[in-house]
């Protein structure tokens, strides 16, 4: 008898053992079985994301960060249509992150999203490098600022459009997902893996400037001399071992089951409450339909939390005689009926709304970086000696400002902050951290214009198209690439962090996809911007505050308008953080602490 009660000891410790060996937040292994610990996820999989991104970073902005003087060099392009084409351009591949979130979160998966946008990506920068190489760089070593190149037909220019929007497409539908996906990798339910999962969004953050600080240095010197084609070679080939080295992870990552299409979801929720607008709600939530299983959230993702705002949409939950009407027995009609966690799912994006708005401005401010900047710094002196520094490689500071400022605050300021702190040893929230960045944000626009009036007062007038028209050095740049890149550490990685704790389990990818979309939006304004300046600016002897000639302009009026706009936009940030509420979710470990996410 003791002997079959040890043999049934045994027995519960073993299939005990077996249990903890799973992960706990519900992930899945290659082949829908419950990912075990050991031989899953974590950083041995996150390093193969790392790499993956920072090789696909390398490869799009080694079309992305010299594409404005392309359009000016090779296609002939005047400074602000090329300023507006490159915003333009940027803009849909954070649209195309949208489209990517939709497809992973509803049916693909992030894992098969990847796979096939990075194929996509890899497509689209083939056609890029031929067509370039057979129809656009001609004469061989044009586009170098100095050798004009020859005119294109509609259908070269067309097949270069085509290729650059399908480089965004495969970029766009791809980056939202594999910053989620390589989250994913770590258990947050577990508290190792999740301070692990904290630190991976800082770590991918530097992945991306590190894979574009190639581009921005080796590419951009090259592609500046007129050798394009070998640039977006070298772009493609990058691109091409990123999607092998995804592949050959596969057997390592862990996964989570799409949840369906989440519009019909949130359209239930919406209309359900419609038709209940005249009932009257009870004061307690008791009351309000809870669901179990897999119907409280899909696929069986974790439950959340009753909040008390939006009460109205309170309402599809209110369960009444008529909700299984025309249903089987026991089954609800769910356009008059919701589990409260599928109304918290629309809570959750409402709240977010006002935060993600307040991203956009600053989204105009660093897109500068990739059009303005450069333009300014290709009108400044550009040589040491006889070596020629490209403006474009002047974004390596930007780089360097986020290495070194993803060190001090990871190291230095949020063990300070958090020892300081009375609430807890807890540092920077990361709304706080996206507040800092918009008050940096505002020093890098006040130190361009500051810069651009210096440049303009030692401006040679009458030169129209040289390079160097100014005898102030293009460095007189760092300071403000530096501000961006301080500015970035604290606007991005806090954003991607926020967005995805903050969004329900079966929307993570959505959460990624708004970062995105912050910035296709960001890009969008800051063309209609320039487009109002220079409708606006624009007279009969004056060309405008940004012309072709950027001697006889005032960008720096520009750029002081930008600092004024985000001013503004800081202090409707502050407000809409001030307001908003953290989510909470059943089997969050970090849910024991109740400190509020909205301090300011």
């Amino acid at each position: 008898m003791a002997c079959l009660e040890l043999c049934k000891e045994n027995a519960e410790f073993k299939f005990k053992e077996e249990r903890e060996e799973c992960t706990l937040d519900g992930s899945v292994d290659l082949h829908g079985r419950p990912a075990i610990r050991a031989k899953s996820g974590r950083w041995v999989a996150g390093i193969i994301i790392l790499l993956n991104q920072g090789l696909a970073t390398l490869a799009f902005f080694g079309v992305g960060v010299n594409l404005v003087l392309f359009l000016t060099r090779v296609l002939q392009q005047n400074n602000a249509d090329a300023a507006n084409s490159v915003s333009k351009w940027t803009g849909t591949v954070y649209i195309f992150s949208l489209v990517g979130a939709f497809l992973s979160d509803s049916y693909w998966g992030r894992y098969k999203t990847c796979a096939i946008f990075q194929l996509i990506f890899v497509v689209g920068l083939i056609s890029l490098s031929l067509s370039s190489y057979i129809f656009l760089v001609r004469p061989r070593g044009c586009g170098d600022g100095q050798t004009p190149c020859g005119t294109h037909s509609s259908m070269e220019t067309g097949l270069f459009y085509f290729s650059i929007y399908l480089v965004a497409l495969g970029n766009g539908g791809y980056q939202p997902n594999i910053a989620t996906f390589g989250a994913d990798q770590f258990d947050e339910d577990d508290p190792k893996e999740g301070s692990s999962k904290v630190a991976f969004f800082s770590y991918f953050y530097l992945a991306l400037n590190l894979g574009s600080l190639f581009s921005n240095t080796i590419l951009g010197y090259f592609e500046d001399e007129g050798m394009w084609a070998l640039g977006f070679w070298v772009s493609t080939g990058s691109a091409f071992a990123a999607l092998v080295l995804f592949l050959v992870g596969s057997p390592r990552y862990r996964h989570f089951t799409p949840t369906g299409n989440p519009i019909s979801r949130f359209c239930q929720v919406v209309v359900s409450a419609a038709k209940k607008w005249r009932l009257e709600m009870p004061p307690s939530a008791e009351d309000l339909y809870s669901a179990d299983g897999k119907e409280s959230s899909s696929n069986g993702s974790r439950r959340i939390l009753h909040t008390h705002g939006f009460k109205f949409l309170d309402r599809a939950a209110f369960i009444t005689s008529r909700d299984f009407e025309g249903q089987k027995q026991g089954i609800r009609n769910p356009w008059r009926l919701c589990p409260i966690t599928q109304v918290e799912e629309v809570k959750c994006i409402l709240r977010l709304l006002p935060i993600w708005l307040c991203t956009i401005i600053y989204s105009v401010v660093f897109t500068q970086m990739a059009s303005l900047f450069v333009e300014q710094g290709a009108a400044m002196k550009t040589t040491i000696s006889s070596f020629r520094i490209p403006a474009a490689s002047m974004s390596s500071f930007d780089i360097l400002s986020v290495a070194a400022f993803i060190f001090i605050y990871r190291r230095v300021l949020d063990p300070f902050v958090g020892r300081i702190k009375k609430s807890g040893s807890k540092g920077l929230t990361e709304l706080q951290r996206m507040g800092v960045g918009l008050v940096i944000a505002v020093l890098a626009m006040v130190s361009a214009g500051v810069l651009e009036c210096y440049r303009l007062k030692y401006a040679i007038k009458d030169c129209t198209h040289c390079e160097g028209s100014s005898s102030l050095s293009i460095f007189w740049q760092i300071p403000q690439y530096a501000f961006i890149g301080a500015s970035e550490v604290f606007m991005y990685v806090g954003q991607l962090e926020f967005f995805n704790a903050q969004t329900p389990d079966g929307l993570k990818s959505f959460g990624s996809a708004l970062c995105m979309a912050s910035i296709s939006l960001g890009n969008y304004v800051s063309s209609l911007l320039v487009s109002m300046v220079m409708k606006i600016s624009t007279e009969d002897h004056m060309p405008g505050w940004i012309p072709g000639n950027l001697n006889k302009g005032h960008l720096d009026r520009f750029y002081f308008l930008l600092a004024a706009l985000t001013t503004i936009d800081l202090v409707a940030y502050i407000c809409c953080a001030k307001w908003y509420k953290s989510i909470k979710m059943e089997g969050r470990f970090e849910e024991k602490d109740e400190t509020d996410d909205s301090e300011v």
